[in-house]
């Protein structure tokens, strides 16, 4: 399940997208317009400035835009600086995990299509996407 910080990560991530023109946008503006506590944006841009995909400038004129073209981000980069793994079990979460039952585990493959489908679903999906016109990604 993606959580709250998932979510509004992305929220975060297309409100920029939408509404830089290549400025900088203030984080007041963001929480407003997306109705969600600056303070809870704040730990979000915090992770999204570490992993690069944001640039952050305080002081007047300051806030944030992205680092790259708006459709060089999928929603899957967003979503693994907020979430981590996006596997839906320990077993492919961590590489260096060996589950004794690995060999002959009946439900392993099940759960590597599914990793493969969720992964290959938000990989296909772009910031730019998103902002255009979210009702084309439902199945």
């Amino acid at each position: 399940m993606i959580s709250t910080r998932g979510r509004y990560a992305l929220r975060l991530m297309i409100d920029i997208a939408e509404n830089s023109n290549g400025n900088f946008v203030r984080l007041d503006e963001i929480a407003k317009r997306q109705d969600v506590s600056e303070k809870y944006l704040e730990s979000i841009v915090v992770l999204l400035t570490r992993a690069d995909l944001l640039i952050g400038v305080r002081g007047k004129g300051g806030g944030y835009k992205l680092v790259k073209p708006a459709e060089k981000y999928t929603v899957k980069d967003i979503l693994e600086v907020t979430e981590g793994s996006l596997s839906p079990v320990a077993c492919l979460k961590d590489e260096s995990y060996n589950c004794p039952r690995q060999s002959f585990c009946k439900t392993l493959p099940l759960w590597k299509g599914l990793e493969k489908t969720v992964n290959d679903y938000l990989s296909g999906i772009t910031l730019s996407d998103l902002t255009q016109n979210a009702s084309d990604f439902i199945i």
